[in-house]
């Protein structure tokens, strides 16, 4: 029973290490099998052929420039989107009537692709940086507004009635009660809101844009540059494990106690 016991931990133990261990015995695999040419080292270059394009590019400057400009389109549609989406979501779950008002709107615009929106984001806004923006919001305010509003919805009516007893104005009410115990639900949605604005924002830039990760997989694809494509999308990836890392510790930062209920 014990040995048991003392295996478990052993294995809970190496959970933190296993998708670096698999990452690791993923990559040294694909090596392997294009040096070895058991796949096409013309679409599979090894990655480490990959790692040094992505210095070449670092060098050159290249990267950064298409970098900064897909962060800076994710970060302004992030918020643009986020925001009103976090304050609208968080005020539909604590008024009913607000609710009820507005989620059949929510509930009809929500299921449509918002990349299938974009020729009309087009239209009325031009073609330009805003248009993108626009659309990178879109993809933003619809997972923040909806896990906002759960947040609030989930909790037990006895919360409300005890600061009504309280006599608790309806800033402290939000203050101490909706915002603390909604906040892992926000966080939920700021997590997925994040990941779907890079999805658009990458999208977005195959479109219509000059510069941007999306335009350097683009161009590589139409030249036939496929260490280039390859560098390209490492850099979307990795970018995408900082941003979900970030977030993961924000979360165990300003909301433990999210965390702990998780793990139990």
């Amino acid at each position: 029973m014990k040995n048991r016991v003392r295996y478990k931990r052993f294995l809970r133990s190496l959970d933190p290490y296993i998708p670096g261990i698999l990452t690791i015995l993923f990559l040294s695999g694909w090596e392997l099998s294009s040096r070895m040419a058991w796949i096409s080292p013309l679409f599979f270059p090894a990655p480490s052929r990959i790692f040094l394009k992505m210095i070449n590019l670092s060098s050159t400057g290249e990267l950064w420039v298409n970098l900064l400009a897909t962060l800076k389109r994710l970060i302004l549609g992030f918020l643009l989107g986020a925001i009103p989406g976090i304050i609208l979501g968080l005020s539909m779950g604590w008024s009913r009537r607000l609710g009820k008002i507005i989620d059949p709107i929510i509930a009809a615009l929500h299921p449509v692709p918002k990349i299938a929106v974009f020729p009309l984001i087009l239209i009325i806004f031009g073609i330009g940086e805003f248009s993108r923006v626009i659309a990178i919001g879109l993809s933003a305010f619809f997972p923040a507004l909806i896990n906002s509003m759960s947040g609030v919805r989930q909790f037990n009516p006895i919360y409300f009635e005890v600061t009504r007893n309280f006599r608790a104005s309806r800033w402290k009410t939000f203050w101490r009660v909706i915002l603390p115990g909604s906040l892992p639900s926000v966080l939920s949605g700021i997590r997925i809101a994040l990941n779907l604005s890079m999805v658009i924002a990458v999208t977005v830039e195959l479109i219509n844009a000059k510069t941007g990760l999306g335009v350097m997989i683009f161009f590589a694809w139409q030249v036939l540059r496929i260490e280039n494509l390859y560098a390209a999308l490492f850099t979307t990836a990795i970018l995408g494990i900082i941003i979900n890392s970030g977030l993961h510790l924000i979360s165990a930062r300003i909301a433990p106690w999210a965390e702990t209920q998780r793990l139990e």
